[in-house]
């Protein structure tokens, strides 16, 4: 086998977990947005400060936005692949 048709084969196996972790990214946010979308409306959110174990409390709706923005980022980037 040439070193290209590995570096070639290396690089569909790359992109093929590349989309795999992605697909799961993308149904964890499914379910967060699914989560936020079926609160009461006088439920409080919490949203955990990146990289640390601290959570402050947030908007509902700024919340939900934000995560359906991110939802729809991911689904772009997976039909561009």
């Amino acid at each position: 086998m040439s070193s290209k048709s590995r570096d070639n084969d290396d690089n569909v196996e790359g992109q093929s977990a590349h989309k795999e972790e992605l697909n799961r990214k993308i149904k964890e946010q499914k379910v967060v947005v699914d989560e936020l979308s079926n609160l009461k409306k006088n439920r409080k959110v919490y949203i955990q400060q990146r990289n640390s174990n601290i959570f402050f409390l947030a908007d509902r709706s700024q919340t939900l936005g934000s995560c359906k923005k991110e939802l729809d980022n991911m689904k772009k980037d997976l039909q561009d692949m």
